[in-house]
């Protein structure tokens, strides 16, 4: 087991180091801002050759309006690391050891073989402050599901990702098969279970194939924010990983390239989103509405109008109509509340050889609060969430290709997609009609938003949906 040396200096410091490093990286979430870290905790995991430290720092940037909990694993090098310049977070000197070369974790190999072999409960974290000290306050779990014999051959990062950083596991099988994962390290930290991990956990347990096989998760507690009492959340987890497969955002936007028809793999697609749902409904507790739940979610379709009207004023001319559609949802029957997807779209879907689609990703909308993304929901909220993405892709190509239509692929592909979660479910969505509507058309809201903010010219895309969901309620709505 590595020796700690608790009375060595070191120079500059880990937060001195980190900090500068920290606003460079996509996951930040305050960009342009230098961080305010101070350390809450950290813990350790041993090399099996003695060579490199392996610490996991928690930390908090208190530089916000709101203090933020991230995770940094960080490598300990004497030695630079060979390729990976890219990964390298500075150097410092160590009183005792001397020069230390220091590397953002998941991208080192010898970091990355450790975390996977804690994962597979085949090795134990330590204390980060005492040597040869269990730290017990670090679970790792594997998944019951998960009894496939795993030999690392090698790993790498995933690049590209925004708010966690994913390490792709290259492995073999019992019998040398190549047998891929790939383990989601979360960097923003809060306080509960992740619905990633609870959520395809169930699915995986109760032997569902719509998501990848879960290999296994780490969680731990830290002490708060605020030093009174403790937090506790998964801190990373383990799962199936299809190299070489595409998610149906690119499926579909080759598909309205070709101009070809996407209703039959649509109608797969509302198949399975059915099934999944269905499979939810029947792992995890279900709750009934109560006029309060109905109330507090229409209030949150309200306020994202002013916000969409505050960033876009030519949606007031519209209000009327949107609340009139909120007010027919208020009326309307609810089905039971369950979990769900949360942040459904083409992009969290695999075509995945021999399975079909494959859903991916239930840590449902980014922004929202933990809190809030583990409530159980409405069904229709994925539906709509599905819907809206069919006419992005469309939008998006028609971007591309000025006075151009696809709004026939569009609504073909949403009729075949209700059409296939008809037939598995047993009940049609068309028949929810106000809250088919007033789900679309909150989403739409949203997306004014974010397009107004981050892509103004994408913003025709969801302002133009307003006016065409408004209509259709003109038609559908009594």
């Amino acid at each position: 087991m590595a020796e700690i040396h608790t009375t060595a200096s070191i120079t500059p410091t880990k937060l001195e180091l980190v900090a500068p490093w920290m606003a460079r990286q996509r996951w930040y979430a305050a960009k342009g801002r230098q961080p305010v870290l101070r350390k809450l905790w950290s813990w350790r995991l041993d090399d099996p050759a003695g060579e490199v430290g392996i610490e996991t720092l928690l930390v908090v940037d208190e530089g916000g309006a709101e203090p933020v909990v991230y995770q940094v694993p960080l490598t300990y090098r004497s030695a630079p690391l060979e390729g990976h310049q890219q990964a390298l977070v500075g150097t410092m000197e160590h009183s005792v050891l001397g020069p230390r070369w220091v590397y953002d974790g998941p991208q080192d190999p010898v970091y990355a073989a450790q975390l996977l072999a804690l994962v597979l409960e085949q090795a134990v974290p330590q204390a980060g402050s005492r040597s040869d000290t269990v730290e017990p306050a670090v679970v790792a779990r594997r998944h019951p599901s998960w009894t496939t014999q795993t030999t690392l051959t090698g790993s790498r990062v995933l690049s590209g990702e925004q708010s966690n950083t994913s390490v792709i596991f290259d492995c073999t099988d019992d019998s040398g098969s190549p047998k891929p994962l790939i383990c989601k390290v979360f960097r923003t930290l809060q306080a509960g279970d992740n619905p990633d991990v609870v959520v395809q956990g169930a699915l995986a347990e109760a032997g569902s194939l719509r998501v990848p096989g879960m290999v296994g998760a780490v969680a731990a507690t830290w002490p708060s924010v605020d030093g009174e009492g403790s937090d506790a959340g998964h801190l990373a987890f383990a799962q199936e990983f299809f190299p070489g497969t595409e998610d149906a955002w690119r499926v579909a936007l080759r598909a309205i390239a070709a101009g070809e028809d996407f209703a039959d793999r649509a109608r797969e697609l509302g198949a399975a989103t059915a099934e999944v749902h269905s499979r939810l409904a029947e792992v995890m507790p279900t709750e009934p509405v109560t006029p309060a739940v109905v109330s507090t979610m229409v209030a949150g379709m309200r306020g994202r109008y002013v916000a969409a009207a505050a960033e876009v004023p030519a949606l007031a001319e519209h209000e009327q109509r949107i609340a009139a559609v909120f007010d027919a949802a208020v009326g309307a029957p609810w089905p039971a509340l369950q979990r769900i997807h949360g942040d459904y779209h083409l992009g969290q879907v695999l075509q995945v050889e021999g399975r079909g689609w494959v859903l991916l990703d239930f840590e449902g909308e980014p922004l929202r609060p933990l809190s809030e993304r583990v409530r159980p929901d409405l069904a229709v909220r994925d539906i709509a969430g599905m819907l809206r993405s069919f006419d992005y892709a469309a939008g998006s190509w028609e971007q591309a290709h000025p006075g151009q239509s696809a709004r026939g692929w569009v609504e073909s592909a949403q009729r075949a997609f209700l059409d296939g979660y008809a037939a598995e479910s047993g009940r049609d969505p068309r028949e929810d009609t106000a809250l088919l509507i007033a789900f679309q058309l909150d989403k739409a809201l949203y997306e004014v938003v974010y397009e107004a903010r981050n892509r103004p010219t994408w913003l025709t895309i969801p302002t133009t949906a307003v006016v065409r969901l408004l209509d259709d309620a003109r038609k559908d709505l009594p």
